[in-house]
């Protein structure tokens, strides 16, 4: 396993797998401008490295992230407008980044996900979730909107119960997260390590370069026209179908056998 120092978050490697977890218990893992920055610098490192094929978000503690730190927005009160966009425009990059990064991203919801912490789930791919976790749109109630996160809650829960939250500020449970759409799986606190173990194990049975096709599929399908999406989605089969993953994986299925990715895996699990 290797593992580097970081002053907010943890970065595990384990396997294939990249763990980026919040580090800040003691504040229910609410974030600020150096965690904002630090997971940045670890999505682009995550971005860069062939052999992760993962990445698993999660917080440290009872909760998974209380949204902006306190201290932090005592600081904010007294930006000027350019340093309220800065601080805004890193926290819309590292959403983007999550969001658009070719790997498979699974938000590990262990507690509480609070405003921004609602963002950093609802941008990942899949969402297992604790069933005594809470999450909540709240910025209403102190004066402020889900600006920078808005897109990807839109995107999770479209815009009729994005309306209803985004307005009231409601607190959702597990089980009305799991009904709407936030949460994919709602599971016991003790089972979470175990959903989301055979949800990784799912992920890796699959081709990577055909996980990665399928996040640029998501991404640019809803963009463009019908018409359009007669040339693009023709081109990525094609492509796929003559790459050496695509004809390792019919052939293995012709032939009844598992394809190589999934054996090398295997072999790694074993050593």
């Amino acid at each position: 396993m290797k593992e580097k120092n970081y002053k907010t978050i943890q970065y595990k490697i384990e396997g294939r797998v990249a763990k980026l977890v919040l580090n800040r218990p003691q504040v229910h893992n609410a974030f600020n401008s150096t965690m904002i920055s630090e997971m940045l610098d670890v999505l682009k490192k995550i971005q860069d490295d062939a052999s992760i094929r993962i990445v698993v978000l999660t917080g440290n503690g009872k909760s998974f992230c209380a949204g902006a730190d306190l201290n932090w927005m005592r600081e904010v009160i007294d930006y000027s407008y350019d340093q309220n966009l800065k601080e805004s425009l890193d926290i819309a990059e590292f959403l983007y980044n999550l969001y658009s990064i070719p790997k498979p991203t699974i938000a590990k919801v262990n507690g509480a996900a609070i405003g921004g912490g609602v963002g950093f789930l609802s941008a990942c791919d899949i969402v297992l979730a604790s069933s005594n976790a809470q999450f909540g749109l709240s910025e209403v109630k102190i004066g402020l909107i889900p600006a920078a996160i808005s897109p990807y809650v839109v995107k999770r829960i479209g815009e009729s119960k994005a309306r209803e939250y985004f307005l009231t500020g409601e607190r959702i449970s597990a089980e009305r997260g799991e009904q709407i759409g936030l949460v994919n799986h709602a599971v016991p606190a003790e089972l979470l390590e175990q959903e989301t173990e055979k949800t990784v194990d799912r992920l890796l049975s699959s081709g990577p370069n055909a996980i990665a096709n399928c996040k640029k599929l998501l991404f640019k399908v809803p963009q463009v026209s019908l018409k359009e999406a007669q040339e693009l989605t023709a081109r990525m089969i094609a492509d796929l179908r003559i790459s050496d993953e695509g004809q390792e994986g019919m052939a293995a299925f012709l032939e009844k056998r598992k394809p190589n990715w999934v054996l090398n895996i295997k072999s790694e699990k074993n050593v």
